[in-house]
């Protein structure tokens, strides 16, 4: 996605250790405008599922798969990385360890909002080692439900997360696929 590279290029900011930031337009401060634009691609891209429901993970990808559910017309439910007393009943359970924090969470959904039933479409902003990415796959998995594919608005291609998804053989797309950056000089290579 053009427009998407474009941005990265001009307001990203490569960090040490592997790390884009992209929080001044897409997981800090959102541009709406910029992730109507995300949404209106994944529905491209997927119009062909037959899609029911959008799984996401606290907290970063809930802003991007409010959007893309109001092109699909479907609810979103956000994997949650922690038990609440809001949640009453049984629960699906998984461990997803975070790339960015270095911490692992026991992720739930209640059985309520995810069933045999479903076709998903899981929806993050980023896949580096895809950790979270099995988490989800692994609660959708749990409940009996279809995935339908994966849309991740920016992929680390140069990390294991894509190439495992994808010989699991569940579609994934990725709105942009970094190859490479560089944290002295500030670029980013795309795929």
């Amino acid at each position: 996605m053009q427009l998407l590279k474009e941005r990265i290029l001009k307001d990203g900011v490569v960090k040490k250790g592997n790390v884009l930031k992209v929080d001044s337009f897409l997981n800090h401060q959102m541009d709406i405008d910029l992730l109507n634009e995300i949404g209106k691609e994944f529905k491209r891209l997927f119009a062909d599922c037959n899609i029911n429901k959008i799984l996401t993970i606290e907290a970063s990808g809930i802003g991007i798969a409010c959007i893309v559910a109001q092109y699909f017309n479907v609810p979103v439910v956000f994997a949650k990385k922690t038990q609440s007393i809001n949640i009453d009943g049984e629960v699906y359970s998984t461990k997803i360890e975070s790339f960015t924090h270095k911490k692992v969470y026991d992720v739930i959904v209640s059985k309520k909002f995810l069933s045999e039933k479903d076709n998903v479409l899981i929806i993050d902003d980023f896949l580096a080692n895809g950790c979270a990415l099995e988490g989800l796959v692994d609660l959708v998995t749990s409940a009996g439900a279809t995935i339908e594919g994966i849309g991740i608005v920016i992929e680390k291609g140069q990390q294991k997360g894509g190439d495992m998804i994808r010989g699991k053989g569940l579609r994934l797309e990725s709105l942009a696929i970094i190859d490479g950056m560089n944290d002295e000089t500030g670029e980013v290579i795309f795929r």
